[in-house]
């Protein structure tokens, strides 16, 4: 089978991929479409150090073609958004319902892949750039078969980051001020999640003029080209900033932009070894910097929760896909994403 594969040195679409079975508690998929995120690029770039040889992708939607014993809340032919928490279900953490804390989840990379007899490693235990992937039942979460599975797609990672650091982490409530710096596929799920928050400002900040009408058409109330604006629109600060680039000085100006007990909830993913800074006399006016792994979310109850909310139209996910490519097409699609010409690319097999 197809598949986007990384040998440490450079990345290449094989076709003689091979996967097993499903065991207990997992589920066989056939991916239908699958997201390329920036997570995937910073594997190949070394940003985020990763086992090789790996096939890529973690943001994937397909058609379920077999379980393993003990799975029962989805059978073949159910269409399914993929999570990438291989959460175990039964730590204290997923028992205080915090999978994305699961310490079983995070680190432990599975090889259920094999080319000419050798294993490969799945990256984000979802591995979505490929015909076929295995996850644990948890990870495959039944959606309705009328939306579309190109936009499915986005939701096992984009939609669940963005939406859900503004829901579930930040708790952005009605009235309350946002800025979104980086307005790519992460800061424009932030803008449209402070939107259905109810907040009275979203002020979306990229150095990309051009990506001003999307982030308005997601919910941004305002638009500048540099954070040095913010503070015309909100003299007192943001209740709320998010970033979403992964830079430290970007780091250092959402700190910076806080009202009092305002916080900085960070997004982007820098250098494994990157230090930001900021002035610790700021933060006695109780600011916060928040952490925030995979949008503090709880997969089976949120992407059920924004497949319900883009039924009724208050959740944008058709306008998230700007173009789709065969997964032949990698190179394409990459280079679309990391000179920012795409909201998220979609690869389709």
């Amino acid at each position: 089978m197809r598949g986007v594969v990384f040998d440490g040195i450079r990345t290449e679409v094989v076709d003689d991929l091979e996967i097993r079975g499903p065991g207990p508690g997992e589920v066989l998929v056939a991916v239908a479409a699958a997201g390329l995120c920036h997570s995937d690029l910073s594997v190949i770039d070394g940003t985020i150090p990763f086992p090789a040889p790996v096939v890529l992708g973690h943001e994937g939607a397909g058609v379920v073609e077999a379980v393993g014993a003990g799975v029962s809340h989805v059978v073949p032919g159910d269409h399914v958004s993929l999570s990438t928490l291989a959460n175990c279900g039964a730590c204290a953490q997923c028992d205080r319902g915090r999978p994305t804390m699961c310490r079983k989840a995070i680190g432990m990379p599975g090889q259920p892949f094999s080319r000419q007899g050798k294993p490969l490693y799945q990256f984000a235990s979802n591995s979505a750039f490929a015909e076929r992937t295995l996850v644990r039942a948890v990870q495959a979460v039944r959606i309705p078969k009328d939306l579309p599975l190109t936009s499915a797609a986005l939701i096992g990672c984009g939609v669940l980051t963005g939406v859900g650091a503004v829901l579930n982490r930040a708790k952005v409530d009605r009235g309350d001020t946002v800025v979104v710096i980086g307005t790519g596929g992460i800061g424009l799920n932030v803008i449209q999640g402070a939107r259905i928050a109810g907040a009275l400002t979203i002020v979306a900040v990229d150095s990309n003029p051009e990506k001003e009408e999307a982030a308005r058409r997601f919910g941004a109330t305002h638009f500048l080209t540099s954070a040095d604006g913010v503070r015309e629109i909100l003299p007192h600060g943001a209740d709320h900033a998010f970033e979403c680039v992964g830079r430290t000085e970007l780091i250092r100006a959402a700190v910076d932009l806080l009202d009092r007990h305002g916080q900085a909830v960070l997004l982007g993913v820098p250098a494994a070894t990157a230090e930001a800074s900021f002035l610790v006399s700021s933060m006695y006016l109780d600011k916060s910097i928040l952490g925030c792994r995979y949008g503090s979310s709880r997969p089976q109850r949120d992407i059920a929760l924004y497949a319900d909310l883009y039924r009724e139209g208050r959740l944008l996910l058709d306008e998230l896909v700007t173009r789709t490519y065969p997964v032949e097409d990698f190179a394409g699609a990459a280079d679309d994403a990391r000179h920012g010409r795409v909201a998220r690319g979609v690869l389709v097999f």
